[in-house]
């Protein structure tokens, strides 16, 4: 059983930046894939973010340029730093671990483990 635990959601105006963090509690699996999923109210949860093992990221288009997926210092830790927020970007965002094949990368179904959440709010 892996434990997520994220930190770092907040407030923020738009154009602002935050900073998000998950530690994985041990690394289950040799070939594992760390993300970051979002939810707004009322729609389906998608994909943010990845890291593999390797070292490849992987981001949503609607991301891409302003957000920035890295593992952190310490071990089975991760972090996504969010910058040029907008507010549609405000969401619980969840940190995921999982074995996903590469096709599969931005498919949540793949991912096994998952955080409780943290809250991501922009104002405009």
């Amino acid at each position: 059983q892996v434990e997520l635990v994220e930190s770092g959601g907040g407030s923020v105006e738009a154009g602002g930046s935050l900073r998000l963090s998950c530690a994985a509690s041990q690394r289950a699996y040799s070939n594992y894939a760390m993300a970051w999923f979002r939810q707004a109210p009322g729609k389906e949860r998608e994909f943010v973010a990845a890291i593999r093992y390797s070292g490849h990221t992987y981001y949503a288009d609607s991301v891409k340029g302003r957000f920035t997926i890295s593992r952190d210092n310490a071990p089975n830790t991760m972090a996504l730093q969010m910058n040029s927020l907008k507010p549609e970007d405000t969401a619980v965002y969840y940190c995921s671990y999982g074995r996903p094949i590469l096709s599969s990368i931005r498919d949540r179904t793949h991912y096994a483990y998952w955080g409780q959440g943290t809250q991501v709010t922009v104002s405009s």
